[in-house]
């Protein structure tokens, strides 16, 4: 193992090291709302598209919403000039995950970056979730509209199944549950027609392709969700994983790909209790796919400090005090451990104990309660086999969310907010 102490960019080194070789890299976080987590990534990012020649960053975001900061960050001509014009207009609640002006530096970056460089050599920006049903529907019905308007009738077979059901798809998937009303053979007729026609060449053929996989995903997703327990879940990250390697198919043989998620996704869930549960992630999916050696998973943690979050589901942000880790966690014994900032990357035969054995891991979603730090918020986990490497702050502050619009979420996320 190997312990470096971060204080500028260049510290990164030996992380870059070791994933020189990876097709993808996984960048996780400890919450969705600390601004430290957030810049440290996306300097860590930076080097990887500049330097070892990234092809994109898929993040955990909803296609429609990314796709407009992708046209933004790659200078299409249809894209806003300014990449903060396209995250104002994240709806979705919490907005303040990748509307924030953290996201907001990099993309300006990115942009003024992929600007000095051919059309074909410029780095994307990609959502990879599943929730945006009605989004992608409409963003189906434009395409189609104007490039295909044969195919038509089988997007508006599909969204006359989901219609009666408003903007609420969990009422939908509460109905399937005890009538006839899934949408499921309208969506797969959708979605085999969209398949074919994306087998043309063109960006927005391909987008038009990810919607439609995005509304069978969904309709998927609400229908399980219902039922509760990891069903969900694993359809969530099946369909992250799957978008993930359309991305690295549709970038072309020897693409690399970057992945921002939240550690509960990039960290190898065989590594914690989720296995136990059934449930698997998108780091478990992209080792087991392409190789353990192809895929590099790195992890966040911290001792204390503040975060973006809110209190129940649907409900305004707020900043709040993360309070110390508990004893005998994971962040308990890095705060003994380490420096203020370290970067551990993992591996060789001289890994001790805490590395190789279980403790608990925090883990902070968008949902978050301190006063549940006795009894709830952590993961078991065997950190050196859940990460690869390991980016450490003992003190962490709050990111700083754009002005938003927010319109209502789904039924929340399980486990809760992540």
């Amino acid at each position: 193992m190997l312990v470096q102490r971060l204080g500028a960019p260049s510290d990164f080194d030996p992380l870059l090291d070791r994933v020189r070789d990876a097709r993808v890299v996984m960048i996780g976080e400890a919450t969705h709302g600390s601004y430290d987590y957030y810049r440290l990534r996306e300097q860590l990012t930076r080097r990887l598209i500049a330097e070892q020649g990234f092809d994109f960053v898929a993040v955990e975001g909803d296609w429609p919403d990314c796709d407009r900061v992708h046209r933004s960050v790659v200078g299409a001509p249809d894209g806003p000039a300014d990449p903060l014009v396209a995250l104002e207009r994240f709806e979705r609640w919490p907005t303040w995950m990748w509307a924030n002006a953290e996201v907001a530096r990099f993309c300006r970056w990115l942009r003024a970056w992929n600007l000095e460089r051919p059309e074909g050599e410029r780095a994307g920006f990609h959502g990879l979730d599943v929730y945006s049903l009605w989004e992608s529907m409409q963003a189906i019905f434009d395409y189609l509209g104007e490039e295909d308007p044969a195919s038509l009738e089988a997007a508006q077979e599909a969204y006359r199944c989901f219609e009666p059901y408003g903007k609420r798809p969990e009422e939908y998937g509460m109905a399937s549950r005890f009538v006839s009303a899934r949408c499921e053979e309208e969506v797969v007729r959708l979605l085999a027609r969209t398949r074919e026609q994306a087998t043309a060449d063109g960006p927005d053929r391909f987008s038009a392709w990810q919607n439609a996989e995005v509304v069978a995903g969904a309709e998927r997703y609400y229908r399980a969700m219902v039922g509760g327990g990891p069903e969900s879940w694993n359809v969530r990250d099946v369909h992250m994983a799957d978008t993930l390697d359309r991305l690295l198919d549709r970038y072309g043989p020897g693409s690399r790909g970057i992945v921002w998620a939240h550690n509960t996704h990039v960290g190898d869930a065989r590594a914690t209790d989720m296995a136990a549960d059934g449930m698997v992630n998108i780091g478990q999916l992209g080792r087991e796919r392409h190789g353990p050696d192809a895929v590099a998973l790195i992890g966040f943690g911290s001792w204390h400090g503040s975060v973006i979050a809110a209190p129940r589901w649907g409900s305004p942000a707020e900043k709040m005090v993360v309070p110390p880790a508990r004893e005998g966690s994971v962040e308990h014994r890095l705060h003994e451990l380490m420096p203020d900032r370290a970067v551990l990357v993992f591996g060789g035969d001289d890994q001790p104990e805490w590395v190789t054995g279980e403790a608990d891991h925090r883990a902070i979603g968008v949902v978050y309660d301190p006063s549940f730090e006795s009894w709830g918020n952590y993961v078991p986990t065997r950190l050196g086999e859940r990460y690869d490497a390991f980016i450490w702050c003992d003190e962490t502050t709050a990111l700083h969310p754009l002005p938003a619009c927010v319109t209502p979420g789904e039924m929340e996320t399980y486990p809760a907010g992540v």
